[in-house]
């Protein structure tokens, strides 16, 4: 408990990253409102979300910031580490950012704008890149990790024998599986994010940590 504590203190340069990890959890959410208008598949635990959420008739902002409570109770439980206010950004902003610019492409995108696939291509590159890029910046900024992350994080200290890499995969596959059985449309993007998404994200991490020296602690 008293780590979980520590992960709430102020930080050097507290104000700076929490307006950049705030700033960061808002594209994601952005991005994801394009990638979910695209229809060809998304992370996992947002194709869970908006199964759930579709078929509790809810918004994926109120179920998101429901479900991620639950979450975060149960890492606070059994031990998380490497929670803060990164981890309070992320459990509200992603989902009410995609809300809100889900809202905002329904009044002023044409209906059938996706209808050819070219089109929906061209929309898919620049999300997925952008969706990459702010989730790696998000972890960079070290305040804290979504519930969802912290969960792996967990099995995987009970896993000592098991790469991490492996457990999320296997993490990403069950919550993927467990979507599309309550009625989630899988596609080619969640199927390359089970695969590819954790390890992409924590080389470009360690990028941005090389190149860009944000914060000296």
């Amino acid at each position: 408990m008293k780590e979980i504590i520590q992960g709430f203190y102020q930080k050097k340069h507290f104000w700076t990253r929490l307006i950049l990890v705030v700033i960061a959890v808002i594209l994601m959410g952005f991005a994801l409102s394009w990638l979910l208008l695209v229809d060809l598949g998304t992370d996992p635990c947002t194709l869970l979300n908006k199964s759930i959420s579709a078929h509790l008739g809810m918004s994926i902002g109120n179920w998101q910031a429901i479900f991620n409570t639950i979450l975060l109770i149960f890492v606070i439980l059994f031990g998380g580490r490497n929670l803060g206010f990164g981890t309070l950004a992320n459990m509200f902003l992603v989902g009410y950012s995609i809300d809100f610019f889900s809202w905002i492409w329904a009044k002023i995108l044409p209906p059938d704008l996706f209808t050819s696939m070219g089109v929906r291509i061209a929309v898919l590159i620049p999300a997925l890149i952008l969706f990459i890029l702010a989730a790696a910046f998000y972890m960079d900024i070290d305040m804290g990790t979504a519930p969802y992350d912290a969960v792996s994080f967990i099995i995987s200290t009970h896993l000592p024998n098991v790469s991490f890499r492996v457990v999320r995969v296997v993490y990403d596959f069950v919550v993927t599986a467990l979507a599309v059985l309550l009625g989630g449309k899988l596609g080619i993007v969640t199927v390359l994010m089970v695969v590819t998404l954790g390890p992409v994200i924590e080389w470009l991490g360690n990028i941005l940590k090389r190149h860009l020296n944000l914060f000296d602690d």
